[in-house]
């Protein structure tokens, strides 16, 4: 039989009615509390990073492709669609689709309601994809084959701010350079969505390119700019790098980082917020360890008194202790896996705890689970015990066997 093996099992209370026991307990909840809690928050804010950036990217693509100009308005100068990336960049970039677009500033009269808005343009070359779990009530634009489309789409802000329904007929009004006057043109609301993105809600109205064209006097290959959408979101960074070094010198690149600082700004911060809980919880969990090791040896210093007179010498009951810590630290992580893992599978499935959209940009708590992240996580706890057993045996090493056992 193992002595250390032995020995430790003794001491984590295997004996009945034992104080050491109870203490052994506490250590292992309050390394199972700490990684739950650690666990939940890496996947709550995970959760949140990517939610938010899918729905920003989603709405106005991971890069977009103007013309370099220092005005930084919605009249924006035109690009022409003959282009050598488009309609397709070619494949092995890690970009997934290129599209044109044009946006131009306006107003919305209902009534006595004015609200500013702008007009999104889109042709035929548009993804779709992310409005389809947006569509709150009809459908997209349909883009005929040749003329201009009269439908728009409008965010159930805009639908309730301005009392617009579906079907109903809205007029916008634009200021043109060649026109002192505002030109005018009527739509009819085709579908109503929502992102629950405030700034995105408030602002979009998305309708059919050609519109934009015509407004700005534009020939009907020329456009705002391009968007362009990615796969990867990590390397957002160098492929914007590569866009900028394909497209020509008079064009500029921005990624969606630049469009929209704060936002993601934002972001970074909740990544500060996580690394002080993880450091909170480990701190508390390393501290509860201390003590209960700390409990333990003294409460068994007979103990250890008589097997350092029997010829045990300090390596022997280090390593009896690094059982102990071993089997309290295992336990924990068995339990707080477990049960951190079920509560964002809970929160996932089911969407039990709400937020206020118009805070948080979503109406539940996003859960992100990383197998990654719970190993990193169960490693750190693991390193933590042992670095807690190191402190440990300084109060081993002092422990003398003549004084234990005449004090017993």
């Amino acid at each position: 039989m193992n002595p250390s093996l032995f020995i430790a099992g003794r001491l984590s209370g295997n004996r009945a009615n034992s104080f050491s026991r109870a203490i052994t307990v506490i250590a292992a909840a309050s390394v199972a509390i700490g990684l739950t809690v650690m666990i939940v928050t890496m996947a709550v804010v995970t959760g949140f990073q990517v939610e938010i950036t899918n729905k920003v990217a989603g709405f106005g693509s991971h890069i977009r492709i103007e013309k370099y100009d220092t005005n930084n308005s919605f009249e924006m100068v035109p690009i022409s669609l003959r282009q050598t990336y488009y309609p397709s960049f070619g494949e092995g970039k890690g970009i997934r689709h290129i599209q044109m677009f044009g946006v131009k500033a306006g107003l919305i009269k209902v009534d006595e309601e004015i609200q500013g808005v702008v007009l999104k343009g889109i042709g035929r070359d548009y993804d779709w994809s992310f409005f389809q779990d947006k569509m709150i009530e009809g459908r997209h634009i349909l883009l005929p084959d040749s003329g201009i489309s009269n439908e728009v789409m409008i965010s159930k802000t805009l639908s309730s701010m301005l009392k617009i329904n579906l079907q109903d007929e809205l007029r916008m009004f634009f200021l043109t350079s060649d026109n002192v006057q505002p030109r005018g043109r009527k739509f009819q609301v085709c579908g109503i969505y929502e992102t629950g993105m405030e700034e995105l809600d408030n602002m979009f109205v998305i309708g059919d390119i050609g519109h934009i064209q015509k407004l700005n006097g534009w020939e009907e290959d020329h456009v705002s700019g391009f968007e362009v959408l990615i796969d990867d979101f990590n390397q957002l960074e160098s492929i914007t790098q590569y866009v900028d070094s394909v497209i020509p010198y008079d064009q500029s690149a921005v990624s969606i980082k630049q469009s929209y600082p704060q936002i993601f700004d934002w972001l970074s911060l909740q990544d500060t917020n996580a690394l002080i809980i993880i450091i909170l919880m480990l701190f508390v969990s390393g501290v509860t360890m201390i003590s209960t090791l700390l409990i333990v040896v003294f409460e068994n210093a007979s103990t250890i008194g008589i097997l350092k007179a029997l010829g045990g010498n300090n390596t022997l009951i280090r390593k009896t202790f690094t059982i102990l810590v071993t089997k309290i630290v295992l336990i924990g992580i068995i339990i707080g896996d477990i049960i951190g893992v079920g509560l964002c599978l809970l929160q996932q499935h089911f969407s039990i705890i709400k937020l206020p959209q118009e805070s948080y940009y979503m109406s539940e708590v996003p859960i992100m689970l990383h197998i990654w992240h719970i190993i990193l996580l169960n490693l750190v706890i693991f390193a933590t015990g042992l670095l807690v057993m190191w402190l440990t045996s300084v109060a081993i090493a002092k422990i003398s066997p003549i004084k234990t056992i005449r004090n017993n």
